[in-house]
């Protein structure tokens, strides 16, 4: 099935400021900090003092965003976050969409502490563990009712990819231009730009075609005209570039780390027919789209396409580290995969962390946290392109639920990017003001947390749309 029924959140028009989820026990709603609420300097001295003594002794090669902003964080709350030094931050950020049921939610601790004091680790069957996939298996597409837990999503991208060579007995992969799908050895080669550069020799038998990313086209084409060309051009590169042993073609159904894309909704589907009709498998990579983020529990639901395998991820868990690998009966009995061992994880499945993914799909069903992405996702939209009208550095909104992007230009006619240091003092000039946003680069990623309330959303929109008026008329100048 596509999607669940469940009892729906407030219409994000009504009701401002309350939070399905997050009252007391009696229905009154919990003390939510003023939005947002800025006291320091940001950072702060004592975010400053920390991260500055992390850094004495951290790797290098953290995410941008947190090398940029230099914050601590004490705590947070729905789709707050609070610094050590006391500031208040509207996040849509959501640690990269995994946030689901936003922070600190009170289901969620309570799981967690009730588990912690039972059994964390293990690969033994637990009650938690098969409630937890019984529960996947309701809301999977098809016959993707079959599913192997780990720890990250490269592990269970890696995962399909073993899967499927061990279905079809062949050995390539077709991936896509801006695709992510991890960064360990096994999938470095399936990332579609340059982040693969510079770590020597890459893992053979991946090929790579331009996604359907229409407003920037690799092919310079027009969508309404185009006959969805990419199609034939993947055709193309698996007859020519491959050595004829395609064993899968994996994608995003909407890429994330590439600026949020909405593909056209004849591109997923015509993928998984040439997959089927290629005899190779087709595998939809959900980490960042799967568990109601685009306003639909996957969004191949969307184009009402079957993958035959699915990763998830990220959203999953709400904050702990687990992922998952679902496919069918019929393929998952595919050996050496299925052999004992094969397709295990020391960390996969434990029951701590099939307590969390528990609650968080509980949570999101019960609070219709699907149908409110789909809402709040519609509210953010029109917000959005409320503000492209006005202003010249917005040439692009996009999204489904609350999977939003934005491209911002230095000219909507040439579509040229806007630079790397006017992006960051957008992103700094928005966490001064209390929003955290990924607009630190010309394709903005807004991922809220799924339980984000109009009054948090109002909030984080008000300071975005201050930033970026100021950042058109410098762009002006």
């Amino acid at each position: 099935m596509s999607d669940v029924a469940a009892t729906p959140l407030q219409n994000p028009a009504a009701a401002p400021g309350t939070h399905a989820g997050h009252g007391c026990s009696s229905g009154a709603a919990a003390p939510r900090p003023a939005l947002p609420h800025i006291v320091t300097a940001v950072p702060g001295p004592k975010s400053l003092a920390l991260f500055e003594t992390e850094q004495k002794f951290i790797s290098p090669g953290l995410q941008r965003m947190s090398l940029l902003a230099k914050l601590a964080i004490s705590h947070g709350k729905g789709a707050t976050l609070t610094d050590l030094d006391g500031n208040t931050y509207v996040d849509f950020i959501a640690g990269v969409a995994v946030a689901s049921i936003g922070h600190s939610h009170p289901k969620f601790i309570a799981a967690m502490e009730d588990q912690v004091r039972k059994n964390v680790v293990g690969s033994f069957t637990s009650p938690v563990r098969a409630e937890l996939l019984q529960r996947i298996a309701a809301v999977t597409p098809g016959d993707l009712k079959k599913t192997q837990l780990y720890s990250g999503g490269a592990e269970a991208v890696e995962a399909a990819v073993r899967l499927a060579k061990s279905h079809t007995k062949r050995f390539e992969i077709m991936g896509f231009w801006g695709g992510f799908h991890g960064k360990t050895g096994g999938v470095l080669p399936l990332i579609g730009d340059e982040f693969k550069q510079g770590w020597g020799p890459l893992a053979p038998g991946v090929h790579l075609a331009p996604y359907a990313d229409c407003y920037r086209c690799p092919l310079k084409l027009a969508y309404s005209t185009c006959g969805i060309a990419c199609l034939d051009f993947v055709r193309q590169q698996i007859k020519s570039a491959t050595a004829g042993s395609l064993a899968a073609i994996i994608a995003e159904p909407m890429q994330g780390t590439a600026g949020n894309i909405v593909p056209p909704p004849e591109f997923i589907p015509g993928v998984r027919a040439l997959a089927k009709e290629l005899g190779a498998l087709f595998i939809a990579d959900e980490m960042i789209t799967g568990m109601g983020r685009t306003g639909k529990w996957f969004a191949v639901n969307h184009t009402n396409t079957v993958p035959d395998i699915m990763t998830v991820g990220k959203g999953l868990g709400a904050g702990f580290p687990v992922s998952g690998l679902i496919s069918t009966e019929e393929i998952t009995q595919a050996k050496p995969y299925a052999k004992p061992s094969s397709s295990s994880s020391s960390y996969g499945g434990n029951a701590f962390a099939s307590a969390a993914a528990n609650v968080t799909l509980k949570t999101i069903a019960e609070e219709g946290l699907v149908e409110h992405s789909a809402r709040m996702g519609e509210y953010f939209l029109a917000r959005l392109r409320g503000m492209q009208e006005r202003l010249r550095i917005i040439g692009d909104v996009r999204g489904r639920g609350l999977f939003l992007g934005m491209d911002l230009v230095k000219d909507r006619t040439t579509k040229e990017p806007l630079d790397g240091k006017m992006t960051e003092w957008i992103y700094m000039e928005c966490l001064r003001r209390g929003l955290l946003c990924m607009n630190y680069s010309p394709r903005v990623r807004i991922n809220p947390p799924l339980t984000v309330t109009p009054e948090e959303a109002d909030a984080g929109l008000g300071v975005l749309e201050e930033v970026l008026t100021l950042a058109d008329a410098k762009v002006g100048k």
